[in-house]
């Protein structure tokens, strides 16, 4: 293969809900270019893209995969994108290394859920999209349905390019409108006969014809000038006219294929390398200083790697985008973020699995290479003269979390390497050893997204692992003012244990002022405040740490220890064993020995009193609360709403999103575990929603005494 330059270079991604089409079009697309001799098939399990034993095993994408081929004297770099929301973070990765958006739609649905959420990051990016109505052979086809959609979701930016004459099991033939022809086909696709518009579909060609040349024009002045002139453009001028469209999305071109008989594929083709951005008409992407790093092949050498897959007999595999410069085996390079350095041993143009090796990449394109030794998804390898890091990659928050273990204790450091690698792969899947649950947690996009993992660590690696409900990250804290003391003596020959300590605990909120006095049992306490520190708690909120000691009751000395004790019982909070927070201590008095008083003495005094005046405090236990949002089909809003209710939400706001509604609630954590099933099972999988996290509240009563019953058996059975 020879080297294409910056300007001969285009990146597309195509996305799609699943069962859209998108990898029997890649197929498709891999076949018209001469890439492979024989177009496989999902149900086969033989296609391009869809070559990892896992997608083998369920029938349909759960990883991107990337292929390249030679169409027109270009290069087309494509990345297909599994559909299932479950794998967003594949469509995350995919937006943010391709220019051009290539979405799919099922002729039978149109606009559903999935092709919502994708289009959401497609505007997020600023990324050109065209649209690709597949599926058109289909008894429930509805062509026009669906340029319903795109036009109530665009206006009259959404431009047909072609239109199917009859839609259905008899689908054989479209009119193009740029081209002003009709395209024919026999039963078993391929190539089509091309001839004149039908007389009865003249009138409607030359009306959608004439309305995009107008859209065309609208985006260049010399354009707009001719047409006014001459009442048309040429199709090379409309070209460049869709063009400067696509990159200022102010037109959304509308295309029809049936990619599973290679029905005007081979046109859609002839579109991509004639009009869809080249890498240089694109804006250019920005490094972690905020510099626009311009793809110049004469610049200096920059990759970004975006991807890494592990694969039998090879190893590892790295993909990357040449960000700036030109790369060729043997270069030498620095890793940004890692400080290692870095040889390139080979390089490949991709198609799936295939791999053909090239001798030089150029800036704006994609390719990989086998066996870095300190490479990581996210990475920047930088040559002489460039100092670039690149971070722009933002992936969306987890909504399904499981603990995770080996079967087979001895497997758990097997089980860490296999996880590692897995969120190297694919990092919307999250890895937390979490010190506070004791529990290895594994985070995700959906229940579908964690039982892929699952499979391929049991028949990958071999290594049995067990799910179970993840235990929620409770705090404590209390709702009033209380005093303890505590005197910890211990005497056991020679030098003995001496420490007393008198402190009063509040809540505490931000600013709040320390009174002068507290009143206990008609008791006053007068408090002077000495020294104030203040706690940034690592698990969130704070202690502030008020010495009010006076006449040298407690010596200086010993002030840290007893902090050290009041933290200890924060990181184990006196109901539950969760960490408390948001709590103001006083110690005002206490009581020293010139012998037996040392640092430990005041830890565990400083702890046996905070652990009293705790209890004694109103103590409350807050839960973590979820902003959740949901989008879903009208038809179902009901249902979900009152699932969501059920579940402890609250509803903050509703609003309509085209066809899709959109709810806004906030829910508990600890209700939002299996709510992907349930919502999916609710709405026939048409939904989906998105979490993050919100703020800490108090739980119900009820709720409360449940886990305080819960702890006090749970800490009998350890004993």
């Amino acid at each position: 293969m020879r080297t294409y330059q910056t300007n001969e270079i285009k990146n597309i991604a195509i996305l799609g809900s699943s069962g859209s089409g998108k990898t029997t079009l890649a197929e498709a697309m891999l076949f018209e270019a001469g890439v492979i001799k024989r177009r496989g098939t999902v149900k086969s399990g033989n296609t391009v893209t869809d070559y990892f034993p896992v997608e083998k095993e369920y029938g349909y994408s759960v990883f991107s995969s990337i292929f390249s081929v030679e169409w027109m004297n270009r290069k087309l770099n494509f990345i297909d994108c599994p559909g299932a929301d479950d794998f967003i973070g594949n469509v995350v990765t995919s937006l943010n290394v391709m220019d051009t958006a290539l979405m799919v739609l099922n002729a039978q649905y149109g606009i559903e859920v999935g092709t919502v959420n994708q289009l959401r990051y497609i505007q997020k990016f600023q990324k050109p999209v065209m649209f690709i109505v597949n599926h058109l052979d289909q008894e429930k086809a509805d062509f026009d349905s669906v340029v319903s959609q795109l036009k109530a979701n665009y206006g009259e930016k959404a431009v047909l390019i072609q239109y199917p004459i009859n839609c259905g099991p008899d689908f054989n033939a479209i009119v193009d409108v740029l081209k002003k022809k009709m395209y024919r086909w026999k039963p078993e696709g391929g190539v089509p006969e091309v001839l004149e518009v039908p007389e009865e579909e003249k009138d409607k060609a030359e009306e959608l014809h004439q309305k995009l040349v107008e859209a065309a024009a609208e985006h260049e002045e010399t354009l707009m000038e001719k047409f006014f002139e001459q009442g048309t453009l040429t199709e090379e001028e409309m070209r460049f006219g869709i063009r400067k469209g696509l990159v200022q999305r102010d037109i959304f071109p509308i295309f029809c294929v049936c990619a599973e008989r290679d029905m005007c594929v081979r046109r859609t083709m002839e579109f991509l390398g004639n009009v869809v951005p080249y890498v240089v008409d694109m804006p250019f992407p920005e490094n972690t200083e905020g510099e626009e790093i311009k793809p110049d092949a004469n610049g200096p050498t920059s990759l970004f790697f975006f991807k890494s897959t592990v694969e039998p007999h090879v190893g590892d595999i790295s993909y990357f985008k040449v960000m700036s410069g030109k790369v060729k085996e043997g270069d030498d390079l620095i890793n940004a973020d890692r400080g290692s350095k870095e040889r390139i041993g080979q390089l490949f143009m991709v198609a799936g699995q295939q791999r053909t090796k090239v001798e030089e990449l150029v800036a704006g394109d994609i390719g990989a290479t086998v066996k870095l030794k300190d490479v990581r998804t996210g990475n920047t390898l930088n040559g002489k003269g460039a100092d670039n890091q690149f971070d722009f990659i933002k992936y969306p928050n987890p909504k399904y979390r499981r603990a995770i273990k080996a079967a087979n204790e001895r497997d758990s450091e097997k089980l860490s390497e296999a996880l590692q690698r897995m969120h190297e792969e694919d990092p919307t899947w999250l890895i937390e050893n979490s010190k506070e649950l004791k529990q290895l947690i594994v985070s995700g996009q959906g229940e579908f997204h964690l039982k892929t993992l699952k499979w391929r660590i049991e028949n990958n690696d071999k290594i049995a692992i067990v799910y179970s409900e993840p235990k929620i990250p409770y705090r404590e804290t209390i709702t009033k003012p209380s005093r303890a003391e505590y005197r910890h003596r211990k005497q056991s020959g020679g030098a003995g244990q001496f420490g007393e300590v008198h402190m009063i605990v509040e809540p505490y909120t931000e600013g709040m002022p320390v009174p002068d006095t507290y009143k206990f049992n008609g008791q006053e306490f007068k408090v002077q405040s000495r020294d104030i520190q203040t706690y940034d708690l690592d698990w969130g909120g704070k202690l502030v740490f008020v010495n009010s000691i006076v006449g040298g009751a407690i010596d200086n000395r010993f002030v840290p220890a007893i902090i050290k004790g009041i933290m200890a019982r924060l990181e184990q909070g006196p109901l539950t064993g969760s960490y408390a927070r948001d709590v103001r201590v006083i110690v005002y008095d206490g009581k020293m020995h010139p012998v037996d008083s040392n640092e430990i003495s005041f830890m565990l005094a400083g702890r046996n009193a905070f652990n009293e005046a705790f209890r004694n405090a109103g103590p409350k236990i807050l839960e973590p609360i979820s902003d959740v949002t949901v989008f879903v089909p009208s038809d179902k809003m009901g249902d979900v709403m009152s699932d969501i209710q059920n579940r402890r939400g609250i509803i903050q706001g509703m609003e309509s999103d085209k066809d899709i509604e959109v709810i806004n609630a906030k829910v508990p954590l600890k209700e939002m575990s299996n709510y992907s099933i349930t919502l999916s099972s609710l709405t026939g999988g048409r939904a989906s929603f998105i979490m993050k996290f919100s703020k800490y509240e108090l739980v119900p009563a009820d709720v409360q005494e449940k886990l305080l019953k819960e702890y006090e058996e749970t800490q009998k059975a350890e004993d």
